[in-house]
């Protein structure tokens, strides 16, 4: 299920928590939209537990989705005998949370361009959820797909053809993923820092239209949901936009003469 609800979603973390605190072994979600991420932190905030805790329950808990440029990710709740680091030092060379798919065609010369909705749609088409599968890294003639193990281990047996294209998946390591996203950086003037104006300056939108986004809790900041037009960004705030893309705010450079300010922003293409 795509879109989990709430209530669903809070039963399901408290249980992996209690689990892991109790029993000793990690426990985990399956992959999390950035909406989804949002909600999970929306639960916290509701039971009283802050954000910069990364405890709930008793259990540590580490947001991971196998990169450093996750979007989908899942969420891991601890033991006690393991913290973030030893847990992410260990997931580098045994991956066993989740594992990486890489993708080739079996013959370059007539292989198509193919893209990220392409594998999507294929590896949907085995009748795989959509919660199993988490980020896609698409390059030139290849793909890392980050998955369950159980997904990454029948993705490798029976993904055979992407479109017109015979491919061939390998499970690898996910520190062999060696696309990196790409990034068109833009520079302006706005107002200020708040989220609507730099939202309007980065998608040309009306500041009406950047406030109407947020209103309908589509704008998230960090993988939490922003709220209000008038959240002041950080430089290094990742923003997530649905219907629009991400970028990630870099800054001010400088400042008019008239108050405006300088700021720079790298939109994922």
């Amino acid at each position: 299920m795509e879109e989990k609800t709430k209530d669903f979603l809070a039963g399901r973390v408290k249980d992996l928590a209690n689990r892991a605190y109790q029993n000793g072994f990690v426990t985990n979600t399956d992959f999390l939209s950035v909406s989804e991420q949002a909600l999970f932190y929306q639960i916290l905030s509701s039971e009283g537990v802050s954000s910069n805790v990364h405890r709930y329950c008793g259990a540590e808990y580490v947001v991971y989705g196998g990169s450093d440029d996750f979007e989908r990710a899942m969420i891991c709740f601890l033991p006690d005998y393991l913290d973030e680091e030893t847990f992410l030092l260990s997931e580098k060379s045994e991956n066993t949370v989740l594992k990486c798919v890489h993708i080739t065609p079996l013959n370059n010369k007539f292989a198509d361009d193919l893209n990220h909705r392409d594998y999507l749609g294929s590896v949907m088409n085995l009748g795989i959820e959509r919660d199993q599968i988490g980020d896609i890294f698409a390059g030139d003639k290849e793909a890392y797909i980050f998955a369950t193990p159980d997904i990454a281990d029948m993705m490798e047996k029976e993904l055979i053809r992407i479109r017109h294209t015979s491919v061939r998946c390998t499970v690898v390591n996910v520190s062999e993923c060696n696309i990196v996203p790409k990034f068109e950086e833009i520079s302006g003037s706005v107002a200020s820092e708040r989220i609507d104006a730099v939202l309007a300056f980065v998608y040309h939108l009306s500041r009406s239209e950047a406030q109407k986004l947020i209103e309908s809790e589509s704008v998230f900041i960090d993988g939490r949901t922003a709220y209000s037009g008038g959240y002041d960004l950080k430089p290094g705030a990742r923003v997530s936009v649905r219907g629009h893309g991400k970028f990630i705010y870099e800054g001010t450079t400088n400042t008019t003469r008239k108050g405006r300010l300088f700021v720079q922003v790298r939109v994922f293409k």
